[in-house]
């Protein structure tokens, strides 16, 4: 019987075929930059294509492989790091944000109560002997007065009784004051004056600051008087004659009297 040779797709590659397909694999491995960064002694540690077949190419993919999952580890690794820096950064920075806004509102609603207050300040108004009334009216006539009328208005008030500054301002004059005897004159705040007469003592001195209620002496009967009360003016200046009905000056201030 004769027997032909096998031939076909069931004939075996050639030796010399399956080392030319490895070195093909190879190469394109190289090619593709994947195998680039590998040492020449990892290639020469590697058993001959002859003997092994395709181990070589199997072998340095693994490696390859192992190389590339441990460079993207690291690089998520770094990536996770620099994510998590950075969110800490951006929170540190809106929280130093929000504490500057609650600083600056801090700062503004202070200021802000600040200036309510002092406004308050300036605009509180008291009557000079608090729970007293008018025994003598403004602009009165008669002889007593050297201008034919009363320049001001009287308080009831027996001597002694505490005196005290209508508003907020600056002491003018504090001393004898001739028909007036004792007397204070404010420098009120709105640039007004208020004067306070027939002193029995004086508690305060020139170019001191006053507050409204604030005691500035008490009352008496000096100067040119029939009995002990308060004598008080309100005018545009600090001199004589320059009055303003004080009822009306109070009261336009919130003094009810």
């Amino acid at each position: 019987m004769a027997f032909t040779r096998a031939t076909g797709k069931h004939r075996r590659p050639s030796t010399s075929r399956r080392g030319t397909a490895r070195a093909a694999g190879v190469a394109a491995l190289a090619g593709s930059g994947v195998v680039g960064s590998l040492a020449a002694p990892a290639l020469a540690a590697e058993p001959a294509a002859s003997r092994t077949g395709l181990t070589p190419v199997v072998t340095l993919g693994d490696v390859v492989a192992d190389r590339i999952d441990a460079q993207a580890a690291a690089q998520h690794e770094a990536a996770r790091v620099a994510a998590e820096a950075a969110a800490r950064k951006a929170a540190e920075q809106a929280a130093r944000e929000r504490a500057a806004e609650e600083a600056e509102k801090a700062r503004a609603e202070q200021e802000r109560a600040a200036r309510e207050a002092e406004r308050k300040r300036l605009n509180t108004f008291v009557s000079p002997i608090p729970g007293s009334y008018v025994s003598t009216a403004y602009q009165s006539g008669g002889a007593i007065w050297s201008s034919g009328s009363h320049t001001g208005i009287d308080f009831h008030a027996a001597s002694g009784t505490p005196v005290h500054s209508v508003g907020v301002g600056t002491v003018v004059e504090a001393g004898w004051g001739g028909a007036y005897g004792n007397q204070v004159v404010i420098k009120m705040h709105d640039g007004t004056y208020t004067q306070y007469a027939h002193l029995s003592s004086i508690a305060v001195s020139v170019g001191q600051e006053v507050a409204a209620g604030e005691q500035i002496g008490l009352s008496g009967a000096t100067g040119n008087v029939t009995g002990a009360h308060l004598h008080f003016e309100a005018r545009m200046s600090a001199d004589y004659g320059s009055d303003l009905d004080p009822v009306a000056y109070l009261r336009s201030h919130g003094v009810n009297i």
